[in-house]
């Protein structure tokens, strides 16, 4: 119930602000309490989680006008350092992906706190605060870096699709995996603690995906 909710207010942050935000710490005091009654690490915690995280995040953003890093579009990137936050899921899990597979093969990964990071040089940070790729408008990261990168493969925009509609929830494709898929991202990320483990083995499920669907003919 609690993810059904949090999508309502992804919906009012595109409207009023001030309404926005006070839903959203609501909710965040909610979800305080369920966590305190939560012994057993429920499957939705930790993509409530990063779903709190990411529309804290969007509703910081600068105003229209500001100045923003995501102006600086990278075409050709080679052994960058990409930051994100701490506790991946499946937006941060799959954009790992996407970057070391077809973006930045030799990409180095950083983890950071939600929270407080000052970037240093040449860093490239995704799906967090004021990261040169995150979420604009109603695309997710993984969607946003496919785009920027113009990675115009239809496997990888499945894939998207898929990612799009766990992290997002607004149920934009239909896509029949996407209730399966979720539920082994959310095993990988309950047994797995350290976040290189949990993109290690996401990035197995999502090559087979790829090939999965890369192969399937029209």
């Amino acid at each position: 119930m609690a993810l059904k909710e949090l999508g309502k207010a992804r919906r009012l942050d595109d409207g009023k602000r001030a309404t926005a935000e006070s839903a959203l710490a609501r909710f965040r005091r909610r979800i305080g309490e369920i966590g305190e009654i939560d012994f057993f690490g429920g499957p939705g915690r930790e993509a409530t989680g990063s779903l709190l995280a990411t529309l804290e995040d969007r509703l910081r953003t600068p105003t229209a006008g500001a100045p923003t890093l995501k102006a600086a579009v990278v075409r050709k990137v080679k052994g960058a350092v990409w930051v994100t936050r701490k506790g991946v899921h499946v937006d941060r899990i799959a954009s790992a992906w996407l970057i070391r597979r077809f973006i930045d093969p030799q990409a180095k990964l950083k983890f950071v706190p939600a929270k407080g990071y000052s970037p240093e040089g040449g860093e490239l940070r995704f799906d967090m605060f004021e990261a040169e790729y995150t979420h604009e408008g109603d695309q997710c990261t993984f969607e946003v870096l496919a785009r920027r990168f113009e990675i115009l493969d239809p496997a990888v925009t499945a894939i998207g699709e898929v990612v799009h509609n766990i992290d997002v929830r607004d149920a934009k494709f239909a896509r029949a995996e996407t209730a399966g898929i979720e539920r082994l991202i959310n095993g990988i990320a309950l047994t797995q603690s350290e976040d290189e483990a949990r993109i290690a083995l996401g990035s197995q499920l999502f090559d087979a995906l790829y090939e999965t669907w890369r192969r399937k003919k029209s």
